[in-house]
């Protein structure tokens, strides 16, 4: 199978004007726009990057002879919200949840769905052969801009919520934008949802002044401070695209994102008397274990929330999502979306009337731990491969659907190459903490044993 030279998980994510210049972007547009034809979207989030790289994206599927809406600076899934109901395709400038130097570049289609490993190869195909399809001047299309989707949108999310049962509870929230895309949802949304709101890092800025847009635990201490001392309760950060929502519960504890897809897949398979869940390789036990109690299945795949996306449309599934604060919800939007996952947990909240930190208390509970190693791109492959010839001595058992996932006893540790930086990842999973931490140094060791 042809390897994929430019895309990564998810489209192609670089340095920003060194690799991910005008002219790279330009010509990657127009090779997209060659293949899919028709009405475009574009949008894009905060980053200082994003207008330059977005101009060039448009010009590049005008010369292919696609018409064009540009969306504006909003949240990935707004973008792909917009797409799946409008459009043939679209394009979204972002590096989610990269430091400020990045941006990137995801191509959806006209489900708003991530392209598909195939399209991938025939994007670049024309790319490196310079020999996209270009328009005579008399049949370039026009350019629209189009304002009114993000107001849609928030419509739409507040229609998939207990709206009465949340404006009852009358919950003090905290947000933290990130100075992310969420900027031009969550106060709003929350507003709307009738919560007292209180808004931090909420102006949209590319440099992310108050915060790195990464929402790990070391990133959120201001929003954790603030929870504690307004007494808040919860909190809640978006990354710089706005796909992904961590929570801080009343108590200023950082909830790891595979809780907060175990307390809304337990809350979906209960209102739905069961369904289809699809994951990764790399999401806790738990909600395999959620899953047995509330007439669930779950189905895993490699790690990608388009792989997960695109799993739940083709089984009809009911819900999926991630360990990274990730949740996706079929029927709305075909990708990881902030905004409804943060207005599910409110609804739960305000239901069940308990306190965040009580229902995350009646989880399954299992330890997680991450760690992260550099190791550069073209030396990927061959430290799997002498991992997978290593663990294969031990007599463990293991799943190779993406990078080696290693069973053992205690739990299990999995160890796959970054598809969007030159790392590679060592999520481990047990039931105590000091086994997680165990198993997942022992992981990063394997990495650093293979990559001498």
């Amino acid at each position: 199978m042809s390897e994929r030279r430019l895309f990564g998980t998810f489209g192609v994510r670089r340095v920003a004007n060194e690799v991910l210049t005008p002219e790279f972007a330009s010509l990657l547009a127009v090779s997209y726009g060659s293949l899919v034809g028709g009405t475009i979207a574009v949008g894009g989030d905060t980053r200082t990057s994003t207008p330059m790289i977005k101009h060039a994206i448009i010009a590049g599927l005008l010369s292919s002879g696609c018409e064009v809406v540009d969306l504006g600076i909003l949240p990935t899934p707004t973008v792909q919200y917009a797409v799946r109901n409008y459009y043939d395709g679209g394009i979204i400038i972002t590096a989610s949840h990269n430091p400020p130097k990045y941006n990137g570049i995801k191509f959806v289609d006209e489900l708003g769905i991530g392209i598909d490993r195939e399209m991938d190869l025939a994007v670049e195909e024309l790319y490196f052969n310079e020999n996209p399809k270009r328009v005579t001047w008399d049949n370039i299309k026009l350019l629209y801009q189009e304002d009114k989707i993000i107001d849609e949108y928030i419509n739409e999310v507040m229609k998939r919520v207990d709206l009465d049962a949340i404006k009852e509870a009358k919950l003090k929230v905290i947000i933290d934008c990130g100075s992310g895309a969420g900027c031009f949802t969550a106060p709003y949304l929350f507003e709307k949802l009738g919560c007292e709101v209180i808004s931090l890092n909420a102006q949209p800025d590319g440099s992310f002044p108050g915060r790195n847009p990464e929402p790990i635990e070391a990133n959120l201490q201001d929003l954790i401070t603030m929870v504690k001392e307004l007494g808040a309760d919860v909190g809640i950060a978006h990354d710089g695209d706005a796909d992904r929502t961590i929570f801080i519960d009343e108590e200023g504890h950082f909830i790891p994102g595979d809780k907060t897809f175990a307390l809304v897949e337990k809350q979906m398979l209960k209102d739905d008397n069961g369904g289809l869940i699809v994951t990764t390789v790399a999401t806790s036990t738990a909600i395999y274990d959620i899953a047995k109690e509330y007439n669930g299945k779950v189905i895993a795949t490699a790690v990608g929330d388009l792989l997960v996306a695109r799993k739940l449309h083709d089984e009809n599934g009911l819900f999926g999502g991630e360990e990274n604060g990730g949740l996706i919800f079929p029927d709305f939007v075909y990708g990881r979306d902030a905004a409804l996952s943060a207005s599910k947990v409110l609804e739960i909240m305000a239901k069940e009337k308990k306190s965040l930190s009580k229902l995350i208390e009646e989880l399954p509970n299992y330890f997680n731990e991450k760690m992260k190693i550099e190791c550069p791109d073209d030396m990927k492959e061959k430290v799997i491969k002498k991992i997978s010839e290593e663990v294969s001595t031990l007599g463990f058992r293991v799943d190779t659907t993406d990078g080696v996932k290693i069973f053992k006893e205690e739990g299990w540790v999995i160890i796959r190459p970054s598809g969007t930086e030159p790392i590679f990842r060592c999520f481990a999973e047990s039931k105590s903490k000091e086994s997680a931490e165990k198993m997942v140094k022992w992981g990063i060791s394997l990495i650093e044993k293979c990559n001498g």
